[in-house]
C-alpha cells in the first residue's frame, strides 16, 4: 500500500511539474474565515511588492478549505489551507490517500474567541464557560439527572445576567473556531459545574460524557452561522438579544457595533491573549502542500513573506488588526526555508 501511494504521488508531481506552470501561475488559498483577513493582507502586499500576481484567497471554514487541499496534488487543487485549528489525523491519512504526502504547517500566531453583541443592546459584559454550557447545551444535568435544556432567559442561568432571551450566533461545525467553542467553552464549562461528575455518576461513560457537554441544543436558542463573520454581525443588527462568537480581529475592526464580555474576569485583548491569561485564545495556521513548491511560482515566497517579522511581527500591520504575534516565528520562518514537512503523528 506504501509503495501504491508513493506511485501516485510521484506521478502526480510528475504531471504538476510539467503543465502547472503554463495552467496556473496564481497561488490559490482556501479555508479559515478567520485567517482570512490575515491572508488578505498578506496577498495584497504580496502582489504590491513582488514580480508574482496576488494569491488568491478564498474562505469557506477551515474543514471545507483542508478538504480542498487535500483533494491531490496538481494544478486543478489549491496550494494552501488556512485554519483556525490543528489538522485533523484524519485529514493527513486523507491527503495521503489522494497523494499529499509532504505538507508543511505554518503555525502564524495567535487569536482569541470573543463573545459580542449590540453595542447598545442588553448588558452583556461578563460571561464564565459555565454560562455557556447552560445556556447552549442541549442537555444539562440538573438536581440529580440529565435532563433536556430547560433554560430560555440568561438571567434563569445566573441572576446577574441580564433578563434576556437567551439567542446566541455560533460558528458552523465546518469552522474550526466552532471546535475550539465547544472544547475551551462548552467542555470547560460542563467540567466546571461539576456537570459532567455527575453524568457520569448517572451511568454514563467519560467519552459519552464530554460528547454530551459538547452538543449544542436545535430548538432555535443558538443558531449555527455556516458563512463568515459578517453573516453573525448581520444577524446581532437584526437581534438586539443576540449575542455572537467572533475572532478578537472581527470585533477590534467593529467596535462601533458591538461590545465584549469578559470571560471569566478576563477581557480579550491582544495582551491577554499573548500571556495565555484570557481563556478561550487559540493559533491559526496554514498548510503548504510542499510538492507545489518551485512549481507553483512564488509559492514559497508567499509563505515566507507571510511569517516575516515586517508582517507577522509585533509591529507588523497584522498585530495592527489582531493577531498575536508567534514569540517563535523565527523558528518559524527556519522551518519554511528548510521546507520541512510535518511528521507522522504530528
Amino acid at each position: 500500500m506504501l509503495n501504491a501511494k508513493l506511485t501516485v504521488s510521484t506521478i502526480a508531481i510528475l504531471t504538476i511539474s510539467a503543465t502547472a506552470a503554463a495552467a496556473r501561475d496564481q497561488v490559490q488559498v482556501a479555508g479559515s474565515s478567520t485567517v482570512l483577513p490575515y491572508a488578505s493582507i498578506v496577498a495584497e502586499s504580496f502582489g504590491e511588492n513582488f514580480d508574482f500576481p496576488t494569491p488568491v484567497v478564498e474562505s469557506g471554514g477551515s474543514s471545507a478549505g483542508l478538504k480542498r487541499f487535500c483533494e491531490g496534488v496538481g494544478e486543478n487543487t489549491i496550494d494552501i489551507a488556512n485554519a483556525s485549528r490543528k489538522i485533523r489525523e484524519g485529514e493527513v491519512a486523507a491527503c495521503a490517500d489522494a497523494g499529499v504526502t509532504d505538507i508543511i504547517e505554518v503555525r502564524i500566531g495567535y487569536d482569541g474567541i470573543v463573545f459580542a453583541s449590540q453595542i447598545d443592546g442588553p448588558a452583556y459584559t461578563a460571561f464564565t464557560e459555565d454560562h455557556w454550557y447552560m445556556a447552549l447545551a442541549e442537555q444539562v444535568f440538573m438536581d440529580g439527572e440529565i435532563t433536556a435544556n430547560p433554560f430560555t432567559m440568561w438571567n434563569e442561568i445566573d441572576p446577574s445576567l441580564p433578563a434576556a432571551e437567551i439567542q446566541a450566533f455560533i460558528p458552523g461545525t465546518k469552522h474550526g473556531t466552532r471546535e475550539v467553542f465547544e472544547e475551551k467553552v462548552l467542555l470547560v464549562g460542563c467540567e466546571n459545574s461539576g456537570a459532567i461528575g455527575g453524568m457520569i455518576l448517572a451511568g454514563m461513560s467519560e467519552d459519552d460524557a464530554e460528547d454530551a457537554c459538547m452538543n449544542v441544543r436545535t430548538d432555535g436558542r443558538s443558531v449555527d452561522i455556516d458563512g463568515d463573520y459578517t453573516e453573525t454581525l448581520a444577524r446581532i443588527d437584526a437581534n438586539s438579544n443576540g449575542v455572537g462568537v467572533f475572532g478578537l480581529a472581527f470585533y477590534e475592526n467593529n467596535t462601533d457595533k458591538l461590545k465584549v464580555a469578559t470571560m471569566s474576569g478576563i477581557a480579550p485583548s491582544t495582551e491577554t491573549i499573548s500571556t495565555g491569561e484570557y481563556p478561550v485564545s487559540r493559533p491559526l495556521y496554514f498548510y503548504i502542500k510542499a510538492a507545489h513548491i518551485g512549481v507553483i511560482p512564488g509559492l514559497k515566497e508567499f509563505a515566507s513573506f507571510f511569517v516575516a517579522d515586517e508582517i507577522a511581527g509585533p509591529d507588523g500591520p497584522l498585530a495592527e488588526y489582531g493577531l498575536v504575534s508567534d514569540p517563535v516565528l523565527v523558528e518559524t520562518q527556519i522551518m519554511i526555508e528548510a521546507e520541512e514537512t510535518m511528521g507522522w503523528g504530528s
